[in-house]
């Protein structure tokens, strides 16, 4: 059985991407291809059917990832059943998704960051859009960090 996880952000074309970038190549890295599949979504649709933002493809490639296969989508309500987790990269986005979110798969949803173990109290993915080049590779590093922690809780949950 494939265990799906869907990562949230506002537009689908910097942090979510990003993430899911890098989520990808871990699973890949830890030979759990065909046991989960990895995808993302924006809450807004005005950027549906974009490529990620060529900052965060840069940024990606300057750390050894790729996404530019990636193309924006939407959140859909109905993705919640289609999902075992979805990892909102902010408070905001969270929000967004608590209020559409049925109550059978609240349990769902959970902050990206809550598996980086460098987060502290601080669970949010700071939106690199309208800063600098260096945003983008913070968000990477955040990634790299919370997908991580995300896969060795996976791979313990495996073992025991």
């Amino acid at each position: 059985m494939t265990y799906r996880v869907c990562i949230v952000c506002m537009g689908n074309i910097c942090r979510s991407p990003i993430a899911e970038a890098v989520l990808r190549a871990f699973v890949r890295e830890a030979k759990l291809d065909g046991e989960i599949e990895v995808r993302s979504a924006g809450t807004g649709g005005w950027h549906v059917g974009d490529g990620a933002d060529p900052r965060a493809l840069a940024a990606l490639s300057r750390h050894g990832y790729d996404a530019s296969e990636h193309e924006a989508r939407q959140f859909a309500p109905a993705w919640f059943e289609a999902n075992d987790l979805v990892l909102a990269v902010d408070r905001s986005t969270f929000a967004t998704l608590e209020q559409i979110a049925p109550p059978e798969d609240a349990g769902k949803l959970r902050l990206l960051r809550e598996f980086d173990p460098a987060a502290g109290d601080d669970l949010d993915v700071p939106d690199p859009y309208y800063g600098r080049s260096r945003g983008f590779d913070d968000v990477v590093a955040m990634a790299e960090r919370a997908c991580r922690g995300l896969i060795e809780q996976m791979l313990r949950k495996r073992g025991a």
